[in-house]
């Protein structure tokens, strides 16, 4: 699991001083780096192609990194050249840098002016993880030169400038190609504000052993980049040879008015991709023919509705404590008041999402998700969220803290939606999803997810069995949890998938409705 974990910078200088109380030697470590970087630049940047490589060093050991990669790229048929606009080094990095000297690497203080002979290919280490103070001055003049070269960049560890924790821009940061994370996924490999400036995301194993890692880490929850091997935990693959319908989950599905009829059918749509074994869907009367011409499976039931075509109540016949789980929200329009408090009172665990949120939103949404009886995973985006849960303040910096928070007040799984998007439990743990795509950016794509994630949830929830009564307590939250995962990464990846073929200006919701239910789920 250390592969997918999330640090900040502290707890990263924590781990670092665990690595070298143990009797890992500074210069050992630096060697290391050096190594797999130059090994990782030879294997997408061989000399052949790229012959011509600028190094650009700073005063710490990133600069240390970058000199002894320098050094190697030399001694592998590279023609490099150092960079180096600092006056003062470290003293292990002023040991390198009078090394790089003595090998006849040419130095210089700046980058080479027009009409010179320009690098193929830029190496980035002039800060790395830690940086707190804005770039300013001629080093901020020297990075946005760098910026404005066509050249491509390799940041070691994480661009300069980048906040390491949020992620935010410290007066100017580069604007790297690659980033080579090395150890451990720094924070702001998960931050929105981050990804224009981070490039293609690589993770450099470093071999770091387990009890650093622990103890860096200290008590604090985990902190996770979302991989298919934890989302696949909420598949619900392989199904028993002997299966019906009705053990493999009913979810009731409440959505739709008459403005907002295609809500309730991607909604669906996103169920049916679940392979969930009943889907009841619950929309006003005038959208129901509409409904049950795409939806044949489903069963489909009108409800009463107001003059506005909006859900006016939902019927008398709906027991809402024979589903598995209940979605409710998309397309409802915030008309639907009477749906609010029979749903939060329902014994069944609960999906809320879009106008269901809206609703909850005056009412005081953390304390009215406490007191449910059975699990909530609420699926907000920024601007939702920031309505529900205005007590916490602004999501900036850190909108994982943020949902950290929400999920803490309200004892609801938060799956708040964004580029990264944050999948926090009310224990702490929290997960981020970075490897999503701007093609999500459209209508329809929440509403997916929603059916997406409510199919999971009840397949989850229906394939709980006896146990221990301590167990079965925590069970239904962490397969509420589990579906959060499960479903923010299929939806992700699929529309990644989609997105090559057709690009992100072709991934309309029909069509990733279909390819959800189409992908092979083995391939990542």
């Amino acid at each position: 699991m250390s592969d997918d974990l999330v640090v900040t910078a502290a707890q990263m200088r924590d781990i670092e001083a665990q690595i070298f109380a143990a009797g890992m030697p500074v210069a050992a470590l630096m060697e290391k780096v050096g190594g797999l970087i130059t090994a990782w630049l030879e294997a997408h940047f061989p000399a052949q192609g790229w012959p011509r490589v600028g190094v650009l060093v700073g005063p710490g050991h990133n600069g240390g990194d970058a000199l002894v990669v320098a050094r190697e790229l030399s001694f592998r048929g590279y023609g490099v050249e150092v960079i180096d606009p600092c006056d003062r080094h470290k003293p292990l990095t002023a040991t390198h840098h009078r090394y790089v000297e003595s090998l006849g690497i040419p130095l210089r203080p700046d980058l080479p002016g027009p009409g010179e002979p320009q690098p193929s290919l830029w190496i980035d280490g002039l800060f790395g993880f830690g940086l707190e103070r804005p770039l300013s001055g001629p080093l901020a003049e020297l990075v946005n030169r760098l910026n404005a070269q066509p050249q491509p960049i390799v940041s070691i560890d994480i661009p300069s400038g980048l906040h390491t924790d949020s992620g935010a821009v410290l007066g100017t940061a580069v604007r790297a190609s690659h980033s080579l994370c090395l150890g451990l996924w720094k924070r702001a490999f998960c931050q929105d504000q981050a990804l224009a400036y981070l490039g293609q995301r690589h993770r450099l194993d470093l071999q770091i052993p387990a009890a650093a890692i622990a103890a860096g880490l200290g008590e604090a929850p985990p902190v996770y980049r979302l991989s298919a091997a934890a989302a696949r935990v909420g598949v619900p693959l392989p199904r028993p040879a002997a299966t019906h319908k009705y053990q493999v989950g009913h979810l009731l599905l409440v959505a739709g008015s008459r403005q907002y009829g295609g809500a309730a059918l991607l909604a669906g749509l996103g169920a049916r991709a679940s392979g969930v074994g009943m889907v009841t869907l619950a929309v006003p009367e005038s959208l129901r023919l509409m409904v049950l011409a795409q939806l044949p499976e489903a069963l489909v039931v009108g409800c009463g509705e107001t003059p506005t075509g909006v859900i006016a109540a939902l019927p008398d016949h709906l027991d809402l404590g024979r589903y598995q789980a209940i979605a409710w929200g998309p397309g409802l329009s915030t008309d639907a008041t009477a749906l609010l408090q029979p749903l939060l009172a329902s014994p069944t665990p609960l999906l809320i999402d879009a106008d269901g949120l809206n609703l909850l939103a005056p009412l005081g949404a953390a304390a009215h998700l406490a007191r449910r009886s059975a699990p909530t995973l609420i699926t907000p985006h920024p601007g939702e969220f920031r309505r529900l849960f205005p007590g916490l303040g602004s999501m900036a910096p850190d909108p994982g803290q943020a949902a950290q928070r929400a999920a803490a007040a309200s004892r609801a799984v938060v799956l708040l939606k964004g580029a990264c998007t944050a999948i926090a439990h009310p224990d702490g743990r929290l997960w981020f999803n970075p490897d999503s795509t701007p093609a999500l950016a459209r209508g329809g794509s929440g509403d997916l997810l929603t059916g997406l994630a409510g199919g999971l949830l009840a397949q989850g929830i229906a394939s709980l069995g006896p146990g221990p009564e301590e167990l079965q307590e925590a069970a239904p939250l962490e397969v509420t949890l589990n579906a959060a995962l499960a479903a923010t990464w299929w939806h992700g990846t699929t529309a990644r998938r989609l997105a090559q073929r057709r690009t992100v200006l072709g991934v309309d919701g029909l069509q990733l409705a279909a390819a959800l239910g189409a992908w092979q789920l083995g391939e990542d």
